[in-house]
């Protein structure tokens, strides 16, 4: 299944936060969207996922989502949205509840989801209980329980010290690896991003535009590799240099706002 970006605008009111944005995330993808502060990133993320109608444009579904889908589109969100008083488990099978899968379905497909995202011994857990790290990968393993075709991530890694957002990018590769899903990826951060995409969408400050598509060569299991270090900080280096003087412009804008 393809998510695509076809021609979208937006404006809130007067502000117009993205102009003529398309793209297209393919089968097993997985496309980053970085920019300046304030481009309109995380409005197209929420365009793609259905959550906001754009001013113009659309954005479309293409192809038939795995079989057993029951959410072709999935958000792993930056705080979390877990149900403070439910546990693990009770939080991963929320979305699962109101599908026609049996108690025992469900059941097997939050196991398989805690076991991917390595919870199962915290199971009966409370958000309260967990580090901030462990509470991202209940929300991941959330999305996981839905076998979504693409995940929609915003920043989902922002609010994590450096070591666990660390452990985390390493388990969205293992996540990945199969092609299985795809994901579009707004972050800020470009170590993450020449990380896990396998494109690159980079906007102008706003309204949004595509300013270039940086594509990466490497798989991401080379990406891992001591060798590549070199050729992961080009590329960092490639992308500030698009976005630099207008990431500066934007955050003396904020600044004197």
């Amino acid at each position: 299944m393809d998510l695509i970006a076809d021609h979208i605008s937006h404006r809130f009111g007067e502000l117009a936060v993205l102009d003529d944005v398309s793209f297209t995330v393919g089968s097993g993808e997985v496309v980053a969207i970085v920019g300046p502060s304030g481009c309109g990133k995380s409005t197209l993320l929420s365009i793609l996922g259905g959550l906001l109608q754009p001013t113009s444009g659309a954005a479309e579904l293409r192809g038939a989502p795995p079989a057993d889908s029951l959410n072709p589109l999935t958000f792993v969100f930056q705080d979390f949205a877990l149900l403070p008083w439910a546990n693990v488990e009770e939080n991963v099978e929320f979305p699962l509840l109101h599908t026609q899968l049996s108690a025992a379905a469900r059941r097997a497909q939050v196991d398989d989801a805690l076991r991917r995202t390595g919870l199962t011994d915290f199971r009966k857990a409370h958000p309260k209980q967990l580090s901030g790290g462990m509470r991202q990968r209940v929300g991941i393993s959330r999305a996981l329980a839905v076998k979504p075709a693409i995940l929609l991530m915003d920043e989902p890694l922002s609010a994590l010290d450096s070591q666990t957002r660390e452990l985390l990018m390493e388990d969205f590769v293992r996540l990945l690896a199969d092609g299985a899903m795809g994901a579009a990826y707004v972050t800020h951060n470009l170590e993450e991003a020449v990380r896990l995409a396998d494109r690159i969408v980079v906007l102008s400050r706003r309204p949004g535009r595509i300013r270039e598509v940086v594509s990466i060569s490497m798989t991401r299991a080379e990406r891992g590799e001591a060798a590549a270090r070199g050729k992961m900080l080009d590329l960092q280096n490639q992308l500030w240099s698009l976005i630099r003087t207008e990431a500066i412009d934007a955050e003396r804008e904020v600044q004197h706002a």
